[in-house]
């Protein structure tokens, strides 16, 4: 994020800290988020939990008064979990998972991306190490790409849909960590991409988005997509999703 992208975040952030750690929230969403906001149980308590998805760190859907949110809680994967769990090494506010991936999305927003819209955002800190959590208003009424390739639903057409999704961010300079189809969203509405841990703006290169592009290729392959072979996937699904990335990236 360069100089003028972190002055336009700081108009719609504001900090928070504590003992604990800090907050960082947008005051147009809720001018009152504290710690208790982050806390699945205190939702629970107050009948605003509506339910709870798996992942590394189990994702809650809140009501909370900025909307029905997600709230999720950052915990490592692979085999490091079983070691670290939940505990990142302290570098930092700024450097934060949680504050990092609040100001991206920002960022994208402002860029008028298709993402969540982010609420708030919070580490924790204790000793060299800290856990965080990052809150967003919930996108309503999608499934996710994973989802629609299960049911058949994942055609030429969607395809096409997809590549102009990924150009679009790709054309910003967004890099996403994990491009998966787990991580795309697809509604009445159009398409949505989600779960930026790890991403960041970028200069705009080939080499990386052919990698970024790659991963997501990896992705559908491993979830079935190619059971026809793999010939009749490139055909069907990888050709039109290339054309409608190459088309939008260049427009």
């Amino acid at each position: 994020m360069n100089r003028d992208q972190a002055a336009a975040a700081s108009m719609h952030e504001q900090l928070r800290q504590d003992a604990e750690g800090a907050i960082l929230f947008d005051p147009a969403g809720s001018p009152q988020v504290d710690r208790q906001w982050f806390d699945a149980d205190y939702w629970r308590e107050q009948g605003g939990l509506n339910s709870q998805s798996g992942g590394r760190g189990g994702v809650f859907i809140i009501r909370s008064p900025a909307g029905e949110c997600v709230l999720r809680h950052y915990r490592r994967g692979g085999m490091v979990a079983a070691l670290m769990g939940d505990r990142y090494l302290w570098t930092g506010a700024d450097r934060t998972r949680s504050f990092c991936e609040f100001r991206l999305l920002q960022t994208m927003a402002r860029l008028q991306l298709p993402v969540p819209k982010a609420v708030a955002a919070r580490y924790v800190r204790a000793g060299l190490y800290y856990h965080a959590d990052l809150m967003m208003l919930r996108l309503a009424d999608t499934q996710t790409l994973t989802d629609c390739l299960a049911q058949g639903r994942l055609d030429a057409e969607l395809a096409q849909e997809v590549g102009a999704l990924v150009a679009r961010f790709h054309r910003a300079g967004v890099w996403h960590a994990d491009l998966n189809a787990h991580n795309i969203l697809v509604a009445s509405s159009g398409l949505y991409l989600v779960d930026f841990d790890r991403g960041r703006m970028r200069t705009p290169e080939e080499s990386w988005r052919i990698a970024n592009l790659q991963r997501l290729r990896r992705s559908l392959l491993k979830l079935g997509a190619a059971a026809q072979g793999e010939a009749a996937f490139d055909e069907a699904i990888w050709t039109p999703l290339t054309y409608g990335y190459e088309r939008t990236l260049s427009a």
